[in-house]
């Protein structure tokens, strides 16, 4: 790699490497330590190509989980199955791995700009800005800047644009799959929104078992699918579903009815 080397988006790869490691080593203990990451399906990893990909997640906190995802996916692109265990992956990342973010939430300070060095595609969102509910036009170079992301490597998106569960999917995420016509490959998570603040940078409580499932890629037909369809098929494969809600423990359907009571369905008791 030249000293020099930079990616499409500017960034310096030599740069970037070393964030990269050092933030792994900065973090690690949060999934190998005060608590811990349960691992299922990371030998798909090893079968994806090197591009066009993107991983679609349900979201939990706003980086806990993207970091988590580095993590898995560079320990199982050196041969560790479904474990982090023993930290040399960190030595020789892969450096085409993006993230898709809130424009406004990487700009707010010194951190979250190095985070968006990483890797972050950042984009501005169409729905919410400054904490408001907003109504604005997609801008085309945010869904060129995700196309040049997954024509360089592979791409994490969290298709509901919250970290509050069972929102709807943004249509948006189907539309760059029929555009783009990547691999998705459906990931989901758990444990860490009881593990960290919802910023994903405080840990609130230790001793918690996260999980994170790498499923199968998904079958779509890319020209002939509706979007609706798509939308619905990624609900289901992130368990997102209005369906999945009949499995919540019963101490969190009170709370969750509470704060979406304009639903048509409620949770199945």
């Amino acid at each position: 790699m030249g000293l020099f080397k930079e990616n499409p988006f500017g960034h310096i790869l030599f740069l970037k490497l070393w964030l990269i490691r050092i933030l792994g080593l900065m973090t690690h203990q949060r999934y190998k330590g005060f608590n811990k990451l349960e691992i299922e399906g990371s030998d798909i990893l090893r079968e994806l190509p090197e591009t066009n990909v993107l991983f679609i997640s349900n979201h939990q906190t706003y980086f806990a989980d993207v970091v988590a995802m580095f993590h898995v996916f560079n320990a199982s692109l050196s041969g560790r199955h479904d474990s982090i265990k023993n930290i040399g992956y960190l030595w020789s990342p892969k450096l085409n791995i993006y993230y898709v973010a809130a424009a406004e939430t990487m700009r707010k300070s010194v951190l979250t700009k190095v985070l968006a060095y990483v890797g972050s595609v950042s984009i501005e969102r169409t729905w919410r800005a400054d904490g408001h509910d907003v109504n604005r036009s997609v801008k085309m170079s945010d869904i060129t800047n995700i196309g040049v992301a997954l024509d360089d490597g592979w791409v994490i998106t969290f298709p509901q644009g919250t970290t509050t569960p069972w929102k709807p999917l943004r249509k948006g995420t189907a539309h760059i799959i029929k555009k783009f016509k990547p691999i998705v490959v459906p990931v989901v998570i758990d444990g860490f929104r009881r593990s960290f603040d919802k910023r994903g940078l405080r840990i609130k409580k230790k001793g918690i078992l996260q999980s994170m499932v790498i499923k199968e890629p998904l079958q779509i037909d890319y020209d002939n699918e509706s979007v609706d369809s798509i939308i619905e098929k990624l609900e289901y494969a992130i368990e997102q579903h209005p369906s999945f809600l009949k499995v919540i423990p019963k101490e969190e359907i009170a709370a969750y009815e509470e704060a979406h009571k304009d639903r048509k369905w409620r949770v199945k008791r």
